[in-house]
């Protein structure tokens, strides 16, 4: 199921998450852990690529519950949870080279994902900690049901 880009997309990462999403297509396309991903006729689909190499994943993204519905709306009102949202553009190229690295370092955490007067208000079970086992990461989401990350 191709999206056709001129040119590589941008990118925001949603508040509270490190969920990336192209925020100006009509389709959803989120990049998240090194996978984009993408819902199409009903089904999930993932890449390591945006534009190409899709494949048909037999369950949703865990991730994908945790994406607040009406996000797109409120990037395009520019609030959040009633708070101005300076959201950043990202580039392909910068989201490539540091995906991994801003996640380890929390650094939306430490710019409040760009929301004014933001408090990090999560409960801390569904960010809670992760495990190493086998040098698969498993974390635990509020049902307490462990999500391989290997998985995805």
């Amino acid at each position: 199921p191709p999206i056709i880009f001129p040119a590589p997309p941008h990118l925001v990462v949603i508040p509270e998450t490190y969920i990336y999403a192209v925020p100006d297509i009509q389709d959803d396309l989120f990049f998240y852990s090194g996978w984009w991903w993408r819902p199409w006729n009903g089904r999930w689909y993932r890449s390591r690529y945006y534009d190409r190499g899709w494949t048909y994943d037999h369950q949703p993204p865990f991730f994908h519950r945790t994406i607040p519905p009406g996000w797109k709306d409120n990037y395009r009102n520019k609030t959040w949870k009633g708070h101005r949202w300076e959201h950043r553009k990202i580039s392909h190229h910068e989201l490539q080279r540091n995906w991994s690295g801003w996640k380890k370092e929390k650094r939306w955490e430490k710019h409040s994902w760009g929301v004014k007067n933001w408090k990090d208000r999560r409960s801390g079970t569904q960010y809670r900690r992760e495990v190493k086992k086998s040098k698969t990461v498993i974390k635990y989401r509020d049902d307490r049901r462990p999500v391989r990350e290997d998985r995805r």
